[in-house]
C-alpha cells in the first residue's frame, strides 16, 4: 500500500507561524518596556535623589495630542498625592513644561502659582498637588526631544545650582537609556553631535567644573583664580555657545560634546 506523501512543512527561518509575534514586533515591544523603565526610574529619582516632593515626566503621545501636534502626556510620576496630573497632557508652550518642550531649554520658577512668564493653564492641578517651586528639564538627544521631567516641590523656593545640576544630570542619563532603547528597535542613528566654536583652554576649565554644580567662588579656589575672572571666563563661554545661563551652557556643552 502506497503512502501518499507528505506535505512539506514552512521552511526553517521563514515566516512566523500565524499568532506569533515577529521580531521587529518584539524589538519594539522590548523597547517600549525599556522606555518606561527608564522614564519611570527618572520621576523617582529626582524625589529620591534630588530632594524634590514631586517628580513628573511627560512623553510625546501622538493618540492623545495628534500625529501633527507638538505636545506631550504626563505618563510618568514620583510622589504625588491628587491623580489631576495623571496622564494630562500638555501642548508645547503651554505651562512650565509645554515652555521647556517648545524652548528646549530648562525653565523654573520658585512660586508657580505667581509666575507671570508662563501661562496657567494647569492651575488646578498645581493647587491639588499643594506645588509652588518647580523645574522642567526637557530630555535632549542631538537636537531631538524626548520629554520633559519635572522637579516640584511644596514650598516656595529658588532653584539652585546644585539642585538644578542635579536633575540636569539625571535627564542627561534618561536620554542616553532612550537612545540605547531607540537602537533595539532599528531607529536610525542619530546625527553627529552639532560642532560648538572653540573655547580658550580657561574657558573649558571653568566651564567643566560650572557643569558639576560647582560655585564661582568654589571654581575660583579650585583653579587659584578671582571670582571676577570665573564671571568673565563664564560669560565669555555662554556668549560663544549662545546661551543665557549656566544650566544652557552645560546642556550645549555636552550635546557638543566638550565635556564628553
Amino acid at each position: 500500500m502506497t503512502t501518499a506523501p507528505t506535505a512539506p512543512g514552512p521552511p526553517r527561518g521563514g515566516p512566523p507561524r500565524s499568532g506569533a509575534p515577529a521580531p521587529d514586533d518584539l524589538a519594539a515591544r522590548a523597547a517600549a518596556l525599556v522606555r518606561d523603565a527608564v522614564l519611570g526610574d527618572l520621576a523617582r529619582r529626582v524625589v529620591d535623589d534630588c530632594g524634590a516632593d514631586v517628580g513628573l515626566v511627560g512623553v510625546p503621545d501622538p493618540e492623545v495630542t495628534g500625529p501633527a501636534a507638538e505636545g506631550m502626556v504626563l505618563r510618568h510620576w514620583a510622589g504625588t498625592r491628587a491623580e489631576l496630573l495623571h496622564g494630562l497632557a500638555v501642548p508645547a508652550g503651554t505651562g512650565l513644561g509645554g515652555r521647556a518642550l517648545a524652548e528646549r531649554v530648562p525653565n523654573w520658577v520658585p512660586d508657580y502659582r505667581a509666575a507671570t512668564t508662563i501661562s496657567h493653564h494647569y492651575d488646578a492641578a498645581v493647587t491639588a498637588e499643594d506645588l509652588y517651586a518647580m523645574l522642567t528639564v526637557p530630555l535632549l538627544h542631538h537636537g531631538a526631544v524626548h520629554g520633559v521631567v519635572y522637579a516640584s516641590l511644596r514650598a516656595v523656593v529658588p532653584f539652585g545650582d546644585v539642585r538644578i545640576g542635579a536633575v540636569t544630570r539625571l535627564a542627561e542619563a534618561a536620554t542616553r537609556g532612550l537612545a540605547g532603547a531607540a537602537a533595539w528597535c532599528g531607529a536610525p542613528a542619530p546625527a553627529a553631535p552639532r560642532s560648538a566654536p572653540p573655547l580658550t583652554r580657561r574657558e573649558h576649565e571653568v566651564l567643566r567644573w560650572a557643569a558639576t554644580g560647582r560655585t564661582n567662588p568654589e571654581i575660583a579656589a579650585q583653579l587659584g583664580l578671582t571670582c571676577h575672572t570665573v564671571t568673565g571666563y563664564l560669560k565669555s563661554a555662554m556668549h560663544k555657545l549662545g546661551v543665557r545661563n549656566r544650566t544652557e551652557l552645560a546642556l550645549t556643552a555636552r550635546e557638543s560634546g566638550l565635556l564628553d
